[in-house]
């Protein structure tokens, strides 16, 4: 079984992600979505944990050289240092907003100024978090080199934000492995595929 497939069935067990086609979710814009994803529960299991690092080392050495992780605030800050820690590279992280008090930091730690720097981030959904923190590192004078996630939705809005923003962008899984391994381990049936991917292709009418 490939990474892919793995992880996708890792985060399936411990319901990291729930599939609910029939009864939907409610995401805090309001839309309706089949699925709920929380990476961080991931964390909670360390042999799922382990696993994840060790995929995301795998997956690092497709980006070449890098001297820095930075984490995405605030699901990215964890995987990012736990990354950062099995390198042996330096950590830093970026807020979603300036700190309101003190330095009014919008970057914690420490980097040389044009520093390579690979952005990590758990949850690909629109992109704009993890382009938002691109941005800020590219305007604190570092070169990001790309962003790693673990999972991604794969909307066409996020792919072409990334391609526009010019950042490669890698996930160690993707909402199709996801289908396939959630069907295979009975957690949906094949009828429900169809809901699944008219929601992926077209989430803001979906079931209007």
């Amino acid at each position: 079984m490939g990474i892919a497939s793995a992880i996708a069935r890792k985060l399936l067990e411990i319901k990291a992600i729930k599939l609910s086609p029939q009864d939907p979710f409610t995401w805090a814009s309001g839309m309706l979505s089949p699925i709920y994803c929380d990476n961080r529960i991931a964390l909670s299991h360390p042999d799922k944990r382990n696993f994840i690092k060790n995929s995301f080392i795998s997956k690092a050495a497709d980006f070449g050289d890098f001297d820095v992780i930075a984490g995405v605030a605030t699901a990215g800050i964890p995987l990012g240092a736990i990354l950062a820690d099995a390198l042996g590279k330096p950590f830093i992280y970026v807020r979603s907003k300036a700190k309101g008090h003190g330095r009014q930091n919008l970057i914690e730690g420490e980097a040389r100024a044009g520093s390579k720097i690979l952005v990590i981030e758990d949850l690909i959904s629109t992109g704009g978090s993890s382009l938002q923190a691109v941005e800020a590192l590219r305007e604190a004078s570092f070169e990001v080199i790309g962003v790693m996630a673990i999972f991604t939705y794969g909307f066409e809005q996020s792919i072409a934000a990334f391609e526009k923003a010019n950042c490669k962008l890698e996930t160690l899984t993707s909402y199709e492995f996801l289908l396939k391994e959630a069907e295979e381990m009975g957690y949906i049936k094949s009828a429900d595929q169809e809901l699944l991917t008219q929601w992926r292709d077209d989430p803001k009418n979906w079931k209007n």
